[in-house]
């Protein structure tokens, strides 16, 4: 939960503005009420001068002539914008004056839920649980629309093949034996145990004929029936229920019931076998959570749905729904509105709830599948996989899953865990280190770099490697927020805002940089750290001119991440590492670095890094002891070689093969569609004599760690193959 001071602070420089949309469906949209070709709906954007990357937004999507609040265009527009200045100027909803609105204050509360989660690192990350973690996904049915007899036997066709077990069929369209004709067709290839088929009528039978109706399609199995006949005749409505061999689903009977006592009779006249909740037609999400509240007294069982909005609000919709369903019903005052403190905890885990102790409760429902628009809105995290509807690719989830094994691993009673070496110059090793010790760096990092607690933290490292690891437990132990995007080369392709603080590998900051959308997101990251491997001269140039802080880190897995930081831009900026206070460096006879860091590494660490070290305690890298070149009697580093060939205009490496004269001879494995005499011509205008490679080998790619470093072990063996076949 964010800090109320936080809240409050950002409350009182709030921008709010109302942005009518119009949106186009993929294929028209047949409902009782005719037949749906666009829709209209309305963003409500919530920014401020004072947190200018956080955005919060919500949608207002009301149906015509079907809405309680479906008001012409340009008086919808105003009213909208009246509400929303109220909440800019006073940090409140009137949420009593709103109840009349339900589509209003849908996007109005899920505007704010999204600014509060834009303040934590994700504007579109509404709830915290399971869903939104990537370990469950949301069963949805599949819907097939009103249309011909042929056409909705297609679309039928269509679901079944895609993996749906639930379809609900929208009947009133066609002649009624058309449609039991479908129904009919259905049940004869399929059981119940194997599709469960639920009707929804929209109020099209009459009262008088609506038993005989429903005693016909009762003989289908059919789960349940939506609102059967028109809205607003109770007494009828509640005959059927009492009388229909078919269970009934109240929908449209709950539009315009507002007011908390109606809901009462209502429930208590009709006494349905069901409800189905709609938050833009049914109160927003407190409104439906009144009638969750109530219906769980009654025993009435019910489930959530959309209602054709775009993803925004199926975004929230989603989270929300997951919320209910792991959590309970929040107990909330319904009348509290947002400027009452209080009423700023009900949507977290810690609330008070009513637990769900009824079986059917918010289990299949009609959640949209995100695809019924050309247009959607595109950045929602939301994925249809089968009939289940997920937060997140298939690899999104996994990384998220390693997170969350890695977060039991580190609250375990073992005071050690495993981490690997990244296996740059050779196999990668496993090896046990103290957890003490691991959060003795977590903490010293985040003193050095003044991290505010509570800051959002970006984790797109391998959860195998330390360096992930260690990101990880620095945000457990500050603590900071965590933004998890699986390693990828463009971790901020699809993130919203810039975290405050990230961790990334020279490659990572390299693609970034490639594409506008992602530099921005870059340039505005407060706290950047680039680790894993050397940064190269041209990026170090482009980094230099960032607004924010900037790090090159030393260390290795021995260290449990960096033991010194290299300012690379501002004032601070410097070609030296500066160790942390309590590291001791010193140069052994062979030149490499040796560290004594006593909370972190157990007696004296001897390096393979070749090193300069400085009177003010500072010091440069130089190259590995291991990626040396002995050719010719000369010691070559591969670094520096690497270093003068920079210019190359495509990915290289430098390696080393067996020479009969020289006893090794450079080597070098190129990405390009180059042939060899061209690419040494142009390798002798940066280096000459022994630097120069002798033997040029083209690859599709180049052999890179789990982490990103150059695998310099893989690359002696891949050029050692080629050699063999010139043989």
């Amino acid at each position: 939960m964010i800090p109320l001071s936080k809240i409050l602070n950002a409350m009182s420089t709030l921008q709010v503005r109302v942005i009518p949309r119009l949106f186009h469906f993929r294929q028209p949209a047949g409902t009782s009420r005719g037949v749906y070709l666009t829709r209209k709906v309305w963003y409500v954007i919530i920014t401020s001068p004072d947190h200018p990357h956080a955005l919060g937004i919500g949608e207002c999507a009301p149906l015509p002539d079907l809405s309680c609040d479906a008001l012409p265009d340009e008086a919808y527009t105003a009213l909208l914008q009246d509400f929303a200045t109220q909440l800019q100027h006073h940090g409140h909803l009137p949420y009593e004056a709103l109840r009349p609105y339900p589509s209003m204050l849908f996007g109005l509360e899920t505007a704010w839920l999204s600014w509060e989660a834009s303040l934590r690192g994700d504007y579109l990350k509404l709830f915290d649980n399971p869903f939104t973690a990537g370990q469950e996904g949301i069963p949805i049915n599949g819907l097939v629309w009103m249309g011909s007899y042929e056409e909705m036997c297609q679309r039928m066709e269509e679901k079944l093949a895609l993996g749906f077990h639930c379809i609900k069929i929208k009947i009133g369209a066609i002649d009624f034996e058309k449609e039991v004709a479908l129904l009919r067709q259905l049940r004869q290839r399929y059981t119940r145990k194997d599709v469960e088929l639920r009707v929804d009528a929209n109020g099209g039978f009459t009262p008088e004929e609506a038993l005989e109706k429903l005693t016909i399609l009762a003989q289908f199995d059919i789960h349940s029936i939506e609102q059967p006949i028109r809205a607003g005749q109770w007494e009828e409505m509640a005959r059927l229920c009492r009388t229909s061999p078919l269970p009934i689903a109240l929908d449209e009977e709950l539009i315009g019931v507002n007011d908390m006592e109606q809901k009462r009779a209502l429930l208590d006249t009709i006494r349905p076998q069901y409800i189905i909740l709609k938050p833009t037609l049914h109160g927003g999400l407190r409104g439906a959570e009144e009638w969750m509240r109530e219906a769980t007294l009654r025993q009435i069982p019910f489930w959530t749905t959309s209602a054709l909005e775009t993803n925004v609000a199926l975004n929230a919709i989603a989270q929300w729904h997951a919320q209910i369903h792991h959590f309970g019903i929040p107990a909330h005052d319904p009348t509290l509105g947002l400027a009452d403190h209080a009423a700023l905890e009900v949507f977290s885990e810690g609330a008070e709830r009513m637990p769900l102790n009824l079986p059917e409760c918010v289990r299949y429902q009609g959640l949209g599948t995100g695809l019924l628009f050309t247009d959607n809105f595109q950045e929602t995290n939301l994925q249809i996989e089968g009939e289940q509807l997920w937060y997140g690719l298939p690899k999104d989830r996994e990384f998220n899953a390693q997170r969350l094994q890695f977060e039991a691993e580190w609250l375990s009673e073992d005071p050690t865990l495993e981490v690997h070496t990244s296996g740059s110059t050779g196999l990668p090793q496993a090896m046990r280190v103290e957890k003490r010790r691991m959060a003795a760096s977590a903490r010293r990092t985040c003193a050095a770099l003044h991290l505010p607690k509570g800051a959002s933290a970006l984790l797109c490292m391998p959860l195998q490697y330390i360096a992930g690891k260690m990101q990880l437990v620095r945000a457990l132990l500050h603590p900071l927020s965590v933004v998890t995007v699986a390693p990828c080369a463009h971790p901020l392709a699809k993130l919203h805002q810039a975290p405050y603080f990230a961790a990334m590998t020279p490659m990572q900051v390299y693609s970034s940089l490639a594409t506008e959308r992602e530099r921005l997101l870059l340039r505005q990251i407060r706290c950047l750290i680039i680790g894993g491997g050397a940064i190269p001269p041209e990026l170090e140039e482009v980094l230099r001119t960032f607004p924010h802080a900037v790090y090159s880190t030393y260390g290795m897995t021995e260290t449990l991440s960096h033991i010194a930081l290299r300012r690379i831009n501002g004032p601070e900026a410097t070609a030296h590492y500066i160790p942390f206070d309590d590291v001791k460096l010193s140069i052994n006879e062979a030149g490499c670095l040796c560290i004594q860091a006593p909370e972190i590494v157990e007696g004296t660490l001897v390096t393979n890094d070749l090193a300069t070290c400085y009177p003010d305690g500072s010091f440069t890298i130089l190259g590995r002891r291991d990626n040396t070149i002995c050719s010719g009697g000369l010691k070559l580093q591969i670094e520096t070689i690497e270093k003068a060939l920079a210019p190359l205009p495509f990915p290289f490496q430098v390696t080393a093969v067996p020479d009969p004269k020289y006893g090794e001879a450079v080597t070098l494995l190129y990405v390009a569609n180059e042939e060899p005499m061209a690419v040494a011509a142009a390798c002798r205008q940066w280096v000459q004599g022994p630097q120069c490679p002798k033997h040029f080998f083209a690859v599709d790619q180049l052999p890179t760690t789990g982490t990103g470093k150059p695998a310099r072990a893989e690359a002696r063996k891949i050029a050692a193959g080629f050699l063999k076949k010139l043989a």
